[in-house]
């Protein structure tokens, strides 16, 4: 080879060369995850539901870590981190309801609670609340809890802008409260699909709600049956005290019946029920 040509084919080289490291810069750049909330957080960002109950790498259903809540205590006194304890200690269980009120479902649940003497703790969406102030009026006087479930049900808020996770939380929380009137509090948040984020923990905390996750998801959103639906809540039951039903969504029927037989079942063990822990033990 000439001289020419082998200049020529350094220069390719090089120019080959220079391209695949600005390649490399561009990947390395979009690989540096944005980092929000507190350091100290052992997760940046709290894995989305998993299926029912544990899952191979030691996580509860909505992903967050067994073992401790990863959290602190915010200045309003409530951990950031997701609860899934009962303050009833002990092997108590905690009932969650999600994804109302409905006009039809959430009264069927409460002649259920009612009839078993079970308080629990009802994650409501802003706009169904502020629809139907009634029936959280009717909640709060039968000594149920509030818990905030955002304005839209958005699964993806965890991908959203932290602003964006503060509108829904915050806006929901007001929602919840002017419709239950008579200075009723929302004591918990508890995100969409378990989309949570440290920036949406602390929010929530800060703002009076302790983070709420589950540690058993009866599937009873999808309808498998309420044999089905029973099945997996007490085959599930060993992972942990919290429970995921839901009063809103369609026809709850199915969700009606196994609640009744999972509380009957419930009473049988011995189990008592509560609510879930707001603080850091």
């Amino acid at each position: 080879m000439d001289i020419k040509a082998r200049v020529g084919s350094m220069g390719n080289r090089s120019r080959v060369t220079l391209a695949a490291g600005a390649v490399a810069v561009v990947a390395a750049a979009w690989a540096v995850p944005t980092v929000t909330g507190s350091l100290h957080s052992p997760q940046q960002n709290v894995a989305r539901e998993q299926g029912g109950g544990t899952t191979a790498d030691g996580h509860n259903s909505d992903g967050s870590a067994q073992g401790g809540d990863g959290g602190t205590q915010q200045q309003s006194g409530i951990s950031d981190g997701i609860a899934h304890a009962s303050e009833a200690g002990g092997n108590a269980v905690n009932i969650t309801i999600d994804d109302g009120p409905d006009p039809v479902w959430t009264p069927k649940v409460l002649d259920v609670l009612k009839r078993h003497g079970v308080k629990a703790t009802f994650c409501m969406i802003g706009p169904q609340a502020k629809a139907h102030p009634d029936l959280v009026k009717e909640v709060v006087a039968a000594g149920h809890r509030l818990c905030d479930h955002t304005v839209d049900h958005d699964t993806s808020m965890d991908k959203k802008p932290v602003a964006y996770q503060q509108k829904e939380i915050l806006d929901a929380k007001k929602m919840i409260e002017d419709a239950a009137g008579g200075g009723a509090q929302v004591l918990y948040y508890r995100a969409p699909g378990g989309a949570f984020t440290p920036d949406s923990r602390r929010i929530a905390a800060a703002n009076g709600m302790r983070p709420l996750g589950w540690n058993i998801d009866s599937k009873d959103f999808d309808k498998p049956g309420t044999a089905a639906i029973v099945g997996t809540v007490k085959k599930e039951i060993g992972n942990g005290p919290t429970l995921l039903f839901h009063d809103g969504g369609g026809d709850r029927q199915q969700t009606v019946e196994a609640l009744d037989q999972v509380l009957t079942w419930l009473k049988a063990q011995g189990r008592a029920t509560g609510f879930p822990v707001r603080t850091t033990p």
